[in-house]
């Protein structure tokens, strides 16, 4: 004997347990929500007029299904324009949802600082000290045998970032001690501060492009009369230029792959956030969405209810009748169901969209650039004195 299961009655008490997960079954809100979006679907489908073939459960699981994407369209659009500050932040005992984001430059920060390290400039890496024995008349070393400050970067990837190689600055050779008269001016040195640079000679104060040309002539001697203080730096051979021509020590600066590679992680924790897939985001409090929210679930629950309906009536597109028969709108249901859904999933990201911190920022932008616009055309006063 064939079983007759029931369809929509118009009447439906919604219990704890009603939906397939039980996520907001718990809400106050949503429980008085659920038998109402039933029947209002059910009412937008034809009932009482034509029958639903659908039971109260179907109703719930949309309605369910209709919150969770929601508030995970709510939650993808966060994580993804909170990203750049997420990373790095924990995990453990955090909530973010519905909660603002407020930009810091922590990261612009730290991405600074790996600059700084490759200009020499500051940043986060340590420059470690190198040196070697110059000998008189050697001109090519190795990198390998330098005295590293730390014996074991011998073996690791070294990176050269400075080389203590350079002919002394033309200020010191400037002020000369031994030039007696010096620049052959007047008593003007101890009051300008000179009496570091020379003893007690007489100096006149002359134009600063007078000093610029002196130390470029001085500079333009060592690099064309002479051969200027120089290096080559090829893989690990390093050539230094002139040819020494006495005993000294050569210092480097350098740092390690492996210094710089240990920055690539900021933690090893398994606790911080570190793509799309553990930002702390949790599902939407349903009480808590606002009536506009709460407005998109409703459509978006009967644009399911419609897919739903019209699955179970393509199962037969036509029922035979005495004399006839009976042509099912299934199809028909499925297509309307489906654009419903797409048409909702559209227009809430492009309300999101319009709502980002970079739109927001350029709407900012064009208002300031507008007011600017309106100041400019008011009429300037004239004050008479």
């Amino acid at each position: 004997m064939a079983v007759t299961i029931p369809i929509w009655t118009g009447v439906s008490t919604f219990v704890t347990g009603s939906t397939p997960f039980g996520f907001f079954d718990t809400d106050t809100t949503f429980q008085q929500h659920a038998d109402k979006v039933a029947e209002w679907s059910a009412t937008r489908l034809g009932y009482p007029l034509s029958d639903v073939e659908l039971q109260s459960v179907h109703f719930y699981t949309c309605f369910e299904e209709a919150t969770l994407e929601y508030s995970n369209q709510l939650n993808q659009f966060a994580i993804r324009d909170n990203m750049f500050q997420l990373q790095g932040s924990p995990t453990a005992g955090v909530n973010l949802t519905g909660k603002p984001i407020v930009p810091t430059l922590d990261k612009i920060i730290a991405l600074s600082k790996n600059y700084g390290t490759e200009a020499g400039s500051g940043g986060n890496v340590t420059y470690k000290t190198a040196s070697i024995d110059i000998i008189a008349g050697q001109q090519v070393y190795n990198l390998d045998d330098f005295s590293y400050e730390v014996s074991g970067d011998a073996l690791k990837h070294v990176e050269i970032k400075k080389i203590f190689h350079s002919t002394p600055p033309a200020i010191v050779r400037y002020f000369d001690p031994f030039v007696g008269t010096g620049l052959g001016s007047q008593a003007l040195l101890d009051q300008f501060g000179f009496g570091n640079f020379s003893p007690g000679v007489s100096f006149l104060m002359m134009p600063v492009y007078a000093d610029l040309l002196r130390l470029q002539a001085i500079e333009f001697n060592d690099m064309i009369r002479r051969s200027a203080f120089s290096f080559e730096l090829t893989g690990k051979r390093l050539r230094i230029f002139p040819v020494p021509t006495y005993d000294y020590k050569l210092f480097i600066d350098y740092i390690t792959t492996e210094d710089r590679s240990a920055l690539n992680v900021v933690t090893g924790s398994a606790e911080v956030v570190g793509d799309f897939s553990n930002a702390p985001y949790s599902l939407h409090v349903y009480n808590q969405i606002n009536p506009a929210g709460k407005q998109w679930i409703f459509k978006y629950t009967l644009a399911l209810a419609k897919e739903v309906l019209g699955n179970i009536r393509n199962k037969y597109s036509s029922i035979p009748i005495p004399g006839s028969e009976v042509t099912l709108n299934g199809a028909d249901l499925i297509a309307q169901g489906q654009q419903e859904q797409e048409a909702l999933v559209t227009q809430l990201r492009e309300n999101l969209e319009a709502t980002s911190r970079q739109t927001q920022i350029a709407k900012m932008t064009e208002e300031a650039d507008n007011i600017q616009s309106q100041l400019n055309k008011v009429p300037m006063p004239i004050y008479i004195g």
